[in-house]
């Protein structure tokens, strides 16, 4: 049985996720007990949408990032999906070595949210941001396999699945890797889960010291990539 079947429901240290707390538009500073300098500034602002704020599985995939690839990714391609005000790809942006642009992707109600994080940490050299809808064809700034594919709390609307599974599908190419981060809560996410790996592998990450801590609060951090 997979791990995140038998997760329980307990308690998780604040200095490693921030708890998703509905607040008033403002601007957040995160370095990850220091993992990040100078810090992120983040805008979070959920008039257009619950994207507009820090939530958890994005807190996680970006310390892990951070800890594990700081250095080993800077001629890759990096497309950050579900984005919201841009979170992860921003801390990766900042506290990673990238040659080439990220690109940060979301729905049309997210653009100018992304956009304003991107000028407010001055990463418009580093940083663009694109609408990308779940389904549609992957427009044409993104690159069609990009190399590392960011992904967290994207598995929250039913309905979705299937569009973001076409999303994986299309963008995963024989070698593109995908860090894929979420939040289980509902059963219906472990049916998401169950349907991917019918198209892809898809293994835990082992390498994660804060692991244990997450996982009880029944938050998964996978790598996908496509089947040989």
């Amino acid at each position: 049985m997979d791990s995140e079947e038998n997760s329980g429901l307990f308690g998780i240290s604040e200095d490693l996720v921030q708890s998703p707390v509905h607040k008033p538009a403002g601007v957040s500073s995160v370095d990850f007990d220091g993992l990040l300098s100078p810090p992120l500034r983040l805008q979070e602002d959920l008039s257009e949408g619950c994207g507009g704020q820090l939530w958890p599985a994005g807190m996680v995939l970006s310390r892990y990032m951070l800890q594990k690839h700081k250095d080993d990714i800077q001629d890759s391609s990096v497309v950050e999906l579900g984005a919201g005000g841009g979170l992860v790809g921003l801390a990766v942006a900042i506290g990673c070595t990238i040659d080439k642009t990220l690109i940060i992707t979301d729905q049309k109600p997210m653009l100018a949210l992304m956009e304003r994080n991107i000028i407010l940490n001055n990463l418009q050299s580093k940083v663009k941001a694109a609408i990308y809808d779940w389904g549609e064809p992957v427009p044409a700034q993104i690159p069609s396999h990009p190399d590392i594919i960011l992904a967290a709390d994207c598995v929250y609307f039913e309905p979705a699945f299937p569009l973001l599974q076409k999303t994986l599908a299309d963008l995963i190419g024989e070698e593109t890797v995908c860090y894929f981060c979420f939040k289980k809560r509902r059963r219906a996410d472990l049916h998401f889960m169950k349907a991917v790996r019918k198209n892809f592998e898809v293994k835990e990450i082992d390498d994660d010291p804060d692991k244990e801590v997450y996982e009880r609060e029944n938050i998964f951090l996978y790598k996908i990539t496509r089947k040989s």
